[in-house]
């Protein structure tokens, strides 16, 4: 068994029960989107950046700024333009007296950072962007400002409109621990939205979500220490890296997932563990988690995205050939 420290049973335990807390807090507010809340949750708690993709009202903001509330966390909002510069998010040095510069900090310097429509932005604020996201850290001019230690990056992409936007690159997805797809409602959740709204919910107002913040910046260290001694086996380890592995040469696949995605998929593994209260990881784990894991990190062939064939559909079909240890 691999864990990066000993974990009791009682901190599995305690430590689900606060992740399941926070599980519930945020499907009260964000109404038919399970799936994607557990594995935001996830996600914040492997300590990894999340790509959020979904046309426009599918609760993208309203999911990370709800986060942020249930956390005690500061949230910021940037909105991605193609004219904005890489100070815009970094921040400058401003002059105050003759040789005397000041630091001015930027929205990165935040907690929780929602990056709107990323993909809108132009090459040298991806750059700067991508630093922060790899480092944790900014630069300006020469100097290194370290970010919070609860820095995570919420990037947001309409998967439809395409005009006036730049494809990112795959660096800078790999760095993504997750893509989360947002879909539309069914008829009666989007029918209990209604009701919400009657019952006098805002979105813009967060007294009204109903969330009791019960964790914070300590509390989410804590929740990230244990997970990460989550037990994997031998066996498990070699599964993952055989999933991975198979994206470099399946025929229908371009570009496979990197090295960087194996680690994500057991960063992700453990977290699930934990909210599953279990001190252990098993395969339903790791078939759970590869494909938000991979499904950024892979390129279909040109010829079968013509035909309607998605990353999604090509992930299925490696997982269901692929063994998983008993």
């Amino acid at each position: 068994m691999a864990g990066s420290e000993t974990v009791t049973r009682e901190e599995v335990v305690g430590q689900s029960e606060v992740a399941r807390s926070l599980v519930a807090q945020l499907g009260q507010v964000v109404l038919g989107q399970e799936e994607a809340v557990r594995i935001l949750v996830s996600a914040i708690i492997a300590r990894g950046h999340v790509l959020l993709e979904g046309v426009p009202g599918t609760a993208k903001t309203l999911l990370v700024r709800t986060l942020s509330v249930a956390l005690r966390l500061a949230f910021r909002r940037i909105q991605f333009t193609p004219d904005l510069m890489p100070s815009d998010i970094t921040g400058i040095n401003v002059m105050f007296t003759a040789g005397s510069f000041t630091f001015r900090p930027g929205p990165l310097f935040g907690d929780l950072i929602l990056a709107d429509e990323i993909n809108r932005a132009p090459a040298k604020t991806q750059a700067a962007l991508l630093e922060a996201m790899q480092e944790r850290t900014v630069t300006v001019d020469g100097e290194s400002h370290p970010l919070s230690a609860a820095f995570t990056v919420f990037a947001t992409q309409n998967p439809i409109e395409f005009e006036g936007t730049y494809p990112l690159p795959e660096a800078e997805l790999d760095r993504f621990i997750v893509k989360v797809i947002l879909d539309y409602p069914e008829a009666e959740i989007e029918q209990g939205i209604l009701r919400r709204v009657l019952d006098g919910f805002e979105s813009d107002d967060t007294s009204s979500y109903g969330v009791e913040p019960d964790l914070d910046a300590d509390g989410l260290a804590e929740l990230r220490r244990v997970s990460r001694g989550i037990r994997v086996d031998q066996r498990l380890l070699e599964y993952m890296t055989t999933i991975v592995r198979a994206t470099r040469t399946a025929p229908a696949l371009t570009l496979g997932a990197s090295p960087r995605a194996t680690v994500a998929l057991l960063r992700m593994t453990q977290a699930a563990a934990l909210l599953d209260a279990r001190e252990f990881v098993i395969p339903d784990d790791v078939k759970a988690a590869a494909t938000p894991v991979l499904r950024h990190r892979v390129v279909v062939a040109p010829e079968l995205e013509l035909e309607g064939v998605s990353a999604d559909t090509v992930l299925k079909s490696l997982l269901e050939k692929i063994e998983a240890p008993a």
